[in-house]
């Protein structure tokens, strides 16, 4: 058919390293535990802005400059984001990559994560820490969505790449990389076991002249 189809949304999803991940994934679960046990400050945000859970966005949203095990995350997740520029072709000659900011999340049963996006950067990402049966995942939104007004709905047949809404399933050791300027959202977990609780890690990567503090 004589179309063009044009401004495409490229999502990046990989395994962050080869072999099994646990024992990595089990000193980041243990370090996670233990920051949000003695983040008094955050669990009180956290019980504001993200009721049942906990994240760190609030009071530790640098921990890949503060930690040797987060630096050691950044230093593996580099690569990949360097690989997702170079594929949506972003000039990075005479630019480098930085991390902006990383924090950790906790969600047991029910606790949702509302739709937002990820400003002052331009690409963002989760690395996912724990995942258990019934984890739920990430959602991402059509960035047109609020223009199509007078569109009818598309067939429930239709190519994942026109439908509003796109579903990635999280799955421990796994990472999935966007562009910051995308909706996304994670629904509530309804079927997880009651003790469980679904971890991830999230991150900004921003850039900068190569040549500042050379």
């Amino acid at each position: 058919m004589p179309l063009r189809k044009l401004f495409a949304t490229s999502i990046y999803a990989a395994p962050l390293k080869s072999g099994k991940p646990d024992r990595f994934n089990q000193q980041l679960a243990d370090e996670i535990a233990g920051l949000m046990h003695a983040d008094e400050a955050g669990q009180d945000w956290s019980a504001r802005n993200y009721p049942g859970g906990y994240t760190s966005y609030a009071t530790h949203c640098k921990l890949h400059l503060i930690s040797p095990l987060f630096a050691m995350l950044e230093r593996t997740l580099r690569p990949h984001a360097l690989h997702y520029a170079k594929a949506l072709d972003y000039d990075m000659r005479g630019r480098r990559l930085v991390m902006t900011d990383c924090w950790a999340n906790v969600m047991p049963l029910q606790v949702m994560h509302g739709s937002h996006l990820h400003p002052l950067s331009f690409i963002s990402g989760t690395y996912y820490v724990q995942t258990p049966r019934g984890s739920a995942p990430i959602k991402f939104e059509d960035p047109r969505l609020g223009l199509l007004m007078a569109a009818p709905p598309r067939r429930k047949d239709a190519p994942a790449g026109v439908q509003p809404f796109y579903s990635h399933r999280a799955k421990a050791g796994q990472l999935v990389l966007f562009e910051s300027w995308l909706r996304h959202e994670v629904p509530a977990s309804g079927s997880m076991a009651e003790t469980a609780e679904r971890i991830s890690i999230s991150f900004n990567y921003a850039w900068e002249d190569a040549k500042k503090g050379a």
